[in-house]
């Protein structure tokens, strides 16, 4: 987990959010926008969680003078197009990707299990995956690629991109004094999403074991 905590880091200081931010200067609010639709379906290194953060903190000092409601309107919009664009991406395109057989990353028996996994975890999966750094571009091209139905992965979608957008905006301007919290925050929503996965894996060793009991024994 740690690769991903420190992803930002690892790819030096032009995807630090504060120098990306000071960067665009009065379009800072603008420029977090493009980032973040960048990073939700394209490319899953830019910094999306610190960056969040770091607008709601700077909101809260002023140097970013657009209103708190402004920015978590704006940046929860981009996020939920952002899934859009990624889900129809990989509808498209995925399919072909993994036509050749013989690769050993992009395999056709791979589409079918995106498929299965998403008819059976798709709802949380969709959802919790915002939450975690490289996770949430990737499972947005999966659910195209899976062909989840469109209805279901944008309203769970949507619920996610709000949720993210606004939450973690909202603590980077409540929370941004305290060190402890805006020096780790990827690590506090990674930690979250996992207590909030626990159920979902009861659940499926439950399911797992009853389905081997049900069968029947030669």
């Amino acid at each position: 987990m740690q690769w991903i905590v420190q992803q930002p880091a690892l790819l030096g200081g032009l995807l630090d959010p504060r120098t990306l931010i000071d960067h665009f200067g009065q379009y800072a609010l603008w420029g977090a926008a493009l980032i973040i639709f960048i990073e939700c379906w394209l490319f899953p290194f830019l910094p999306g969680d610190s960056l969040l953060f770091t607008v709601g903190l700077l909101i809260s000092q002023h140097t970013i003078t657009t209103s708190l409601w402004e920015a978590c309107l704006v940046l929860s919009a981009v996020a939920v197009g952002s899934n859009l664009v990624g889900y129809w991406v990989g509808r498209r395109v995925g399919p072909a990707i993994f036509s050749n057989p013989n690769s050993r990353i992009f395999r056709p028996k791979y589409v079918e299990r995106t498929h299965v996994f998403f008819e059976r975890y798709g709802n949380p999966a969709v959802l919790l995956g915002r939450f975690v750094p490289i996770v949430r571009t990737l499972i947005t091209l999966a659910a195209g690629v899976g062909r989840m139905p469109f209805g279901r992965f944008m309203g769970y979608s949507a619920v996610g991109g709000v949720v993210w957008a606004t939450g973690v905006t909202l603590l980077g301007y409540w929370l941004g004094q305290v060190a402890a919290v805006r020096n780790h925050i990827e690590l506090i929503l990674v930690g979250l999403v996992v207590l909030s996965m626990v159920p979902i894996a009861i659940e499926a060793v439950r399911s797992r074991r009853t389905g081997r009991s049900a069968t029947p024994q030669p």
